[in-house]
This record gives structure tokens, C-alpha cells and sequence, in this order.
């Protein structure tokens, strides 16, 4: 129930609720959007859970997932804490898999309102189809990721892929930082390309591209389209391997209306509050906050 202890963290989700309420109310805000948050197939989001369950050797630490419950509570866990709109992060790992996830994801948003329409793409010659498909029938968001699917975003199957959602301005989530496990196609240089092609893109790189935060925060000042999400930067749990550079931080002033709230719910190792409360701590106001955690998300989805 949503009030037992939630595993991993060893606060019960109500006391967490009104830190959660806390910081809202400090800043005026009624509610709260989240931009990364994932919501999977069962079988599927159970894979994940046992990745990141087995992962310690490879990050060096264990990772429990704070939020391991059955779908339900998982979103009721979410709405207590005040969150208006999230979204239902999905993505392939191999060919014949995103379209198929896709309508599951376009089923999730039909009975769960409060989440965005979501879909995904890989390098395949189905992807302009239905790409084009997920856009004409309300898609509000992609998720591309970079790492997992260790594809290319400059392969030429992508080509009409971009270009469309260039057109249509529809935002896409690139998992593209080599955090917390590098890729052969993650960095910001692929990036980089992609954008000197397709300029207008609405990108919203995760995690503001942990661990190269000051390469992918150049990006976003010379692109007027780059977006970053805070997923997991500033935590304690990425501080400690992946600190973002003090120096940079006073530039996120600069890019403050294109930084939007992002939280990784639910496979988190850590209280949703503590992400929420680091932002808080790097002293860039109320103003930038209200922007992060509610306006800028609103402006660029359309909420």
C-alpha cells in the first residue's frame, strides 16, 4: 500500500509526500511535471528492475529501486507527491521492438490521462512509418535512448526520422551522456552531427547528459532547441561518481527556461524528494525552480 516503507529509501511514501508537499508549497506550485519518468510493459520493466539489480559491479555500487511496486501504486505513489503530467519512458534494445511498445504506450496514456502520449523509434526501415504513425495520432514525446539501444542516432535509417519530428517539433528524450555506463555511440559529438543537420530539433537530453554535463550545457547555449532534463544530477548518489562541475553551475541561469524536471521514477535509488530538494540547494531561486519543475514543461509539451 502506499503507505508501507518504500523499499531502498526507509521513508514511508506519506512522510515523503509532504516533503514532497513542502517544497511545493514553498514555491507556490500546485503541482509538479515530470518529464522522465518510466512506465513499461510488465515483463518488460521487471527486465530493467533485474539489470539494475545485478549492475552493482558494473556501477560500483548497488542500486535498489526505490519505487519497486505493481503498476497501480506506482502511479499512485506518483500523484501524491503532486506530479499534474509524466511520462511513460519507453525503448527498444533491438529491431521489432519499439513499434510494439509504441501501442502499448499509446494504450497506457488512453486509461492513465495524466501521462503524456509517449513512443520511441530505432534504426530500422519501419521507423519513418511509424514514427509518422505515433506523431498523426498524438504523440506529445519521444524517448530515444542512445546507450541501451547502442545504436547511432546519425544512422542513415534515422534519416526521415529526425527530419519529422524536426517538422512537427514533437520533443524527444536522448539518453545520450556516457553516464552511468558509456556506450559506443554516446557522447555529445554524435549529438553534435545530428543537430548540425536537423537545427530545429526539440531535444531533451536526460540526465543534462551526466557525466559530460559541460559539453551537452554547451550545446543547449548554442542551440535555442536543446532542452535538459535534471534526472538523477545533483543527487548524492551522482555526485559522488559523476559531480557536476561547480563552475558550471551559476550557466544554468542561462539556459534556465529550457531545464525541465526529470526524476527516473521509479527505478531510482533514492527518495523522489531528495531530487527535488538538490535543485533547491544549487541557489538559483524561486523563479528558476518554478520554471524547472512546472512552466518550462508546460510551455514546451503543451500542458
Amino acid at each position: 500500500m502506499c503507505g508501507a516503507e518504500t523499499p531502498g529509501t526507509g521513508i514511508p511514501p506519506a512522510a515523503e509526500s509532504a516533503r514532497v508537499a513542502a517544497f511545493r508549497e514553498r514555491l507556490g506550485l500546485d503541482a509538479l511535471i515530470d518529464v522522465h519518468t518510466h512506465f513499461m510493459p510488465d515483463r518488460v520493466l521487471r527486465k530493467v528492475w533485474a539489470y539494475f539489480d545485478g549492475a552493482g559491479p558494473l556501477f560500483g555500487r548497488p542500486w535498489p529501486i526505490a519505487y519497486r511496486h505493481e503498476e497501480e501504486e506506482r502511479l499512485a505513489i506518483l500523484r501524491g507527491f503532486g506530479v499534474r503530467a509524466f511520462t511513460a519512458m519507453v525503448y527498444p534494445h533491438k529491431p521489432q521492438m519499439a513499434e510494439w511498445l509504441n501501442a502499448w504506450a499509446a494504450d497506457f496514456a488512453h486509461r492513465t490521462p495524466d501521462c503524456l502520449r509517449t513512443a520511441t523509434f530505432f534504426p530500422e526501415p519501419e521507423a519513418a512509418s511509424y514514427v509518422r504513425a505515433a506523431v498523426d495520432a498524438g504523440a506529445q514525446v519521444f524517448k530515444a535512448h542512445i546507450q541501451v539501444g547502442d545504436y547511432d542516432p546519425n544512422d542513415p535509417l534515422l534519416e526521415p526520422v529526425w527530419g519529422l519530428l524536426a517538422e512537427t517539433g514533437v520533443p524527444i528524450v536522448v539518453h545520450c551522456g556516457s553516464g552511468p555506463a558509456p556506450g559506443k555511440h554516446t557522447g555529445p559529438e554524435p549529438i553534435a552531427l545530428l543537430l548540425a543537420r536537423h537545427p530545429r530539433l526539440r531535444l531533451i537530453i536526460a540526465h543534462m547528459g551526466l557525466p559530460e554535463y559541460r559539453d551537452f550545457l554547451a550545446l543547449a547555449l548554442r542551440h535555442p532547441g536543446v532542452h535538459l532534463d535534471t534526472t538523477m544530477a545533483f543527487t548524492d548518489f551522482s555526485e559522488s561518481s559523476w559531480p557536476f562541475p561547480l563552475a558550471d553551475r551559476p550557466r544554468l541561469a542561462e539556459v534556465g527556461d529550457r531545464i525541465l524536471f526529470g526524476s527516473d521514477f521509479p527505478n531510482i535509488p533514492y527518495p523522489y524528494a531528495h531530487a527535488l530538494e538538490v535543485l533547491a540547494g544549487l541557489g538559483l531561486g524561486d523563479d528558476w525552480l518554478r520554471a524547472v519543475c512546472h512552466d518550462n514543461a508546460a510551455r514546451l509539451l503543451a500542458i
